[in-house]
Formats: structure tokens, sequence, C-alpha cells
């Protein structure tokens, strides 16, 4: 919980990962051009005193995530939303029974979403029931441009995919978080164009898809999809960073998603390990769109408090202490059953 002004804020981090780049575990040179780029985007983001040792960010660990997100990063609850990515690493680049061992050991913290890819086919719906069982899933990570033999990158209206989303509904798995948002190398940028979005949320309509990085650098593309379907929401991660180095970028996307989306459907997202929580949090709480953008309407605490967590919370059925939630006349997401 984080409490600013006398204000007392729910924090849901709607996507965190543990991951391990470590030069064992890189398959080929991709894997560390995939870390470096991680790297990148970690360093010019973030405000000096936050930027890790390159070192401590190939690893980070369990013990660690803990202390980041849940004692110093005011965190209340997270969701793993974990890449495998194994034509770069060897054992994964998500930490897949580290992060589920996590999640077992604190369920009232931590939430675990598995992943799928659609290019497996039989065997890989097989495995998805199987997954499904085992971890308890209310939710996916899926990263249309991850490699698999020849093929870089899958769309999620292809046939395969379809059926996946099938099974994904019959078993219960509401909640697909979708990876639409910059190019990270060796990926390809196409791979992660955002229309296949339009073309589920119409026919899966009891599936919210969370589109992650709300479909940067095609946030225009997403909004005009977003506002036409009401089961698609927006992922803040990447986007949030922006507001210590571009904070009227950052005023321009949020003021962006509050028009087309409203405040309903938009989530806040470290995307742990690339950043810390707790300067976003602080930096968000703290954050007005700036006077002179008059198109955009200012910020309200309610609206914070419902991106922060309320939402998050509502869509993955996480209990909010009475004193944290909304009064009744400021409605909250509704988790579709």
């Amino acid at each position: 919980m984080y409490t600013k002004d006398g204000e007392r804020y729910f924090i849901v981090d709607a996507h965190i990962a543990l991951w391990d780049a470590r030069p064992d575990n890189q398959r080929n040179i991709h894997g560390k051009q995939f870390i470096d780029c991680f790297y990148d985007y970690h360093r010019n983001l973030s405000p000096d005193s936050e930027v890790w040792p390159y070192e401590d960010y190939l690893y980070q660990g369990g013990a660690r995530l803990m202390k980041d997100l849940f004692e110093d990063g005011y965190v209340d609850h997270a969701i793993f939303q974990p890449a495998h990515l194994g034509a770069f690493y060897h054992r994964g680049f998500g930490q897949t029974e580290e992060a589920f061992a996590l999640a077992q050991a604190h369920p009232d913290k931590l939430t675990y979403n598995h992943f799928w890819d659609p290019r497996f086919e039989q065997a890989g719906l097989d495995q998805l029931r199987r997954d499904a069982e085992h971890f308890g899933l209310k939710g996916v990570k899926l990263y249309t441009a991850e490699w698999h033999g020849d093929s870089r990158g899958y769309k999620l209206d292809d046939p395969w995919s379809y059926r996946y989303l099938e099974a994904a509904q019959e078993l219960g798995i509401r909640n697909i978080h979708v990876h639409k948002g910059p190019t990270i190398r060796p990926l390809d940028r196409d791979a992660f164009d955002v229309a296949d979005i339009d073309k589920v949320a119409t026919d899966f309509p009891d599936l919210n898809f969370v589109v992650e990085h709300c479909g940067l650098p095609r946030l225009e593309d997403f909004c005009w999809i977003a506002t036409q379907e009401p089961n698609v929401h927006a992922g803040l991660a990447v986007a949030i960073p922006f507001i210590h180095t571009r904070p009227r970028y950052f005023a321009q996307i949020i003021g962006e998603l509050l028009y087309w989306l409203d405040e309903n459907r938009i989530q806040f997202s470290s995307d742990y390990a690339l950043w810390t929580p707790r300067w976003l949090i602080e930096r968000f709480v703290d954050f007005q769109i700036p006077e002179d953008m008059t198109e955009y309407a200012p910020l309200t605490t309610a609206q914070k408090k419902k991106i922060l967590g309320l939402n998050a919370a509502a869509m993955y059925d996480i209990p909010v202490p009475a004193e944290l939630q909304l009064p009744r006349e400021e409605p909250q997401a509704v988790a579709v059953a």
C-alpha cells in the first residue's frame, strides 16, 4: 500500500518477471542481444539512483524480487507475465519453476501466469491443458514475435491461435496479456503489430485482452481498436517510465488512453525487473498533465487509484480491503466471467 497526502492506494503490479539471462543460459548471440536491449531501456529511462549494475540485471532472483516489490516498492499484489524465448535461452528466459514456487509460497501477494505458443500445434494445446491444471491459471502472457524454428512470429488470428483461445475460454483462462509494444532486439517490429487484437477481441468477447505496453509505438492504432472493443485493456509497462525522461510524452499517452478507454481499462505495470515499482508509483501519484495540454482533462485521485491497482484487482478477483476501495459512486472495472 502507498500513502500520500492522506490518500491510500492499493497497488497491483500487473506485469512482472523473474528472468535468467546469465551467459550460461544464453543459447546464442540473440540471448545477449535481448538482455542488452532490456538493459538499455532500463538505463536510459530510469533515474540515475535506480540504475542497476549490468551483472545484477542478468538475474535478480526471488529474494530480491520480494524485497523490491513488497518491502520497498509499496506493491500489495503482483502478477507474473513470463516470456519463454526458448530460441535464445537454454532454460528459457522467464524462470517458471522459481516464479511459480514464489507464487505458491505467497498466494496473497503473487499470481503466476504462464505462456503458450500456437506453433506447437496439438502438442502445445495438450500442454496448455496440463499447465492450466498445474498452475491454476487465470491468465497467460503471449509473445507474438517469439522465434520458433524458421518462424519469426505469429498472429493471434492464425487458425491454431484460435484453437488455443478456444481452449483458454473452456479452461477458465480469461485474461490474455499480449506483448504489443516496442521491438526488442533481435525480434521483428511487425510481429508486434496490434491489428490482430481487433479480430480476436470481437470473436472472444468473454476474454479480456490486455495489450501490454499499450501498443507503443502504435498508440493511435491501439486506441482506435480499444475504443470499439470493450474487452481490450491497456497495460502501462514501458509507457510509464517516460514519466521521468519525457513527462509530456507520458502525459500524451495517458491522456489518449483516458480519452479513448477511460480509467477502468488501464493497468499499472512496472515491468519488473526492467524497472522497480517504488519510484514509478511515487511519480505517478504526483503526476499531473501540464495545464497547457488543454485537450486532456486533469488526472483525478480516483483515476489514479483505479489504474494503480483496483482495475487489475477486479480482473483477477484479488481481495481489496474495504478502506482501500472507492466509494460506490465510483464504478470499478468488472471481471468478465
